[in-house]
């Protein structure tokens, strides 16, 4: 007989990276309190190092540009775009390498 445990998918995604994790950040100069999913807030640290900038100016800068009165929300967008804008940028760059008028052609 099989319990709960032996039916779970053998390949699922730990929970703590769906986990809502709040923590209290300086923006320029005054203490806010922002809402993440782990996954982003490690995205964002990842970004931030990219960045060499310390995650706080990341945030600010975020805070700063943002379209929604929303922190959390500006922040979830801002890694959303981030890695997106890097994957259609190596799409390109793979588009250009394998490109058919890049590639050698054969004559008689």
């Amino acid at each position: 007989m099989l319990n709960q445990r032996d039916m779970r998918e053998p390949n699922t995604i730990p929970v703590k990276e769906f986990a809502v994790v709040k923590r209290s950040v300086v923006v320029d100069g005054h203490k806010t309190s922002v809402s993440l999913e782990d996954a982003f807030w490690t995205s964002l640290r990842e970004i931030a190092t990219r960045r060499r900038v310390s995650l706080s100016m990341q945030i600010a800068s975020i805070d700063q540009h943002r379209k929604t009165s929303n922190l959390s929300s500006a922040i979830r967008l801002f890694v959303l775009d981030y890695f997106r804008s890097r994957t259609v940028s190596a799409m390109y760059i793979g588009e250009k390498r394998t490109s058919p008028s890049l590639a050698p052609t054969m004559h008689d």
